[in-house]
């Protein structure tokens, strides 16, 4: 058997001639034709109102700092598991985080520890829809309108995902905050390389949104000829990706169904072959009752730290690649620069024992079988 490795990157086939159609009419830079294209996707496909194309996830959430006008001193909840992106945004303009612990089996924000870090302080609750799997919305809404702060939605592993709403409606991940950003790096489903997307569910952002993804004007508005001229008129960057990438990207969103069939035939195949089968002390992954699986990934959680670097050393040894995921932002060395040491112990169980398998659209049926007999026969 060759090398497996953790991931790699899928061509749907018009990635190259949707770039050579953006160079053809000869605009590169951002906001043209492809860049609308992929904007009316995602208004049709998931009825989006205000989407807003990125360079990356990361950016798309600086952008949602500034709109909520995040000052130091402030203060941002938010899960300890996850990618530092999803704080860092908010502290590069002085925001205080405050980490709420994991539920014990699963890897998103229990909700219920959230209410008691609310103070007088706190801007917005920021959730992580880990897996692509949805946390407890409905709640966590609940929560954001009674204390009257924001609510974003980092669903940057939760393209084509949806939660159960409680009165039975299917709502698409991103569509529920005041704000959700997505990535579209190389190890997501649908991707550009590099790239992201902010979504403005708010409509009292909309036109600020625009100013500061145009680096701080109304350069938007006179393209659409609302504007004779335009100008600088607050703060802003350079948020937009190249026609090229958005171009790549379209290519990927017209195949998302034939994407999103396969990784979850892949996603099932996995499930299978090792449940009833693993070894002492691993467990399979779970999904919350009110989220749906995008086949995002695929992940085992270990018994303890040993365990699962041993796994790791064990698939290493025959060819596979598997990794593991975050470390606990609240025991990280640049947070505890400035806070003191706090347990939050299911964040910390996950960032010991949970171990991410090889998963990408072209893992064939002989390469699982492998990766699964590999880990059944692990002691």
């Amino acid at each position: 058997m060759q090398n497996i490795p953790f991931n790699k990157p899928y061509f749907s086939g018009n990635e190259l001639h949707y770039m050579k159609q953006a160079l053809d009419r000869g605009k590169i830079s951002g906001d043209g034709y492809f860049t609308q294209k992929c904007h009316d996707f995602f208004y049709n496909r998931f009825g989006f109102k205000k989407c807003l194309l990125t360079t990356s996830c990361t950016d798309a959430l600086e952008m949602v700092s500034i709109l909520l006008d995040i000052q130091p001193g402030d203060e941002i909840i938010a899960p300890s598991y996850t990618f530092v992106s999803t704080v860092n945004a908010f502290v590069l303009r002085g925001a205080r985080i405050k980490f709420i612990d994991s539920h014990p089996n699963h890897p998103n924000i229990n909700e219920q520890l959230i209410e008691a870090a609310i103070s007088q302080k706190t801007k917005a609750i920021v959730v992580v829809h880990y897996a692509g799997m949805a946390c407890n919305l409905d709640y966590i809404q609940s929560l954001a309108a009674k204390h009257n702060i924001a609510l974003v939605e980092d669903a940057a592993q939760a393209m084509d995902s949806y939660y159960h709403s409680h009165n039975g409606k299917m709502i698409p991940l991103g569509s529920i905050g005041d704000f959700a950003t997505f990535s579209f790096h190389e190890t997501k489903n649908i991707i550009s390389g590099e790239g992201g997307m902010l979504v403005i569910n708010n409509k009292n952002y909309y036109e600020r949104a625009e100013i500061i993804r145009e680096k701080g004007t109304n350069r938007s508005k006179f393209f659409r000829g609302e504007v004779d001229k335009y100008s600088w008129v607050d703060v802003g960057s350079s948020f937009l990706p190249s026609e090229l990438i958005a171009a790549f990207l379209y290519a990927q969103l017209e195949n998302l169904e034939n994407i999103q069939s396969k990784r979850k035939e892949i996603w099932d195949s996995y499930f299978q072959k090792l449940n009833g089968k693993l070894p002492s002390g691993i467990e399979l992954m779970s999904i919350p009752e009110h989220a749906t699986n995008n086949a995002h990934m695929f992940y085992l959680v270990c018994q303890n730290d040993e365990q699962r670097d041993l796994l790791i050393m064990h698939l290493k040894k025959h060819k596979i690649q598997s990794v593991f995921h975050y470390l606990p932002l609240h025991l990280s060395s640049y947070y505890l620069k400035t806070n003191n040491i706090e347990s939050l112990p299911n964040a910390e169980k996950f960032g010991s024992t949970l171990l991410r398998l090889p998963f990408f659209y072209e893992l064939t049926k002989d390469q699982i079988e492998y990766i699964c007999q590999t880990i059944i026969r692990f002691t």
